[in-house]
């Protein structure tokens, strides 16, 4: 990760304050993309494999496992300078919102298999042509914008990157 935050520092000169003042941001999408590849890659196993008739599951489950490895990345990555609140405390939280977050996600393609009869297509490049629409964009970017502010708002709630280095290992050593 300090390869991508080399390339955040090295931005031209007008860019420069709007990246910095949006670093976290662009730290959480580039998470983000990240684990809606982790993310396809196992819904898109398990749909072409064990639950071909049951793409909710799938992408429950696949959600759960992107979720795991979100907090890895975005504890130790894009909120690295956020805190606020014990480990255990801010885990939960994060694991919460996320939750929400994964059901914000799985909603797009239980309307429209549920609702909507989108299993009863004979063609099997539709289906994976509208899974990935319903999954990786509408449901990725309605959970997106929902877990950001959330995460900022209660997970992470406070910015320590202007706390004294004292306050850092205090604060490091509580959680």
């Amino acid at each position: 990760m300090a390869f991508i935050e080399a390339i955040l520092d090295r931005t031209p000169g007008p860019l420069r304050g709007v990246v910095m003042q949006h670093h976290e941001l662009i730290k959480f999408a580039i998470v983000g993309a990240t684990t809606c590849v982790f993310d396809a890659v196992i819904f898109y196993t398990l749909t072409l494999t064990v639950l071909a008739d049951k793409p909710t599951v799938a992408k429950i489950f696949s959600g759960v496992c992107a979720v795991i490895l979100s907090y890895i990345l975005n504890r130790e990555w894009s909120f690295k300078n956020r805190g606020g609140r014990e480990r255990h405390h801010e885990a939960l939280l994060f694991f919460f919102i996320s939750a929400v977050g994964v059901i914000i996600g799985a909603a797009p393609i239980w309307l429209a298999n549920n609702l909507f009869g989108m299993r009863q297509h004979d063609s099997h490049i539709t289906l994976i042509v509208v899974d990935f629409v319903l999954n990786y964009i509408v449901g990725n970017l309605l959970q997106m914008i929902f877990r950001f502010w959330a995460l900022r708002r209660w997970a992470f709630p406070d910015d320590m990157s202007g706390a004294p280095e004292a306050e850092q290992i205090l604060v490091d050593e509580t959680s």
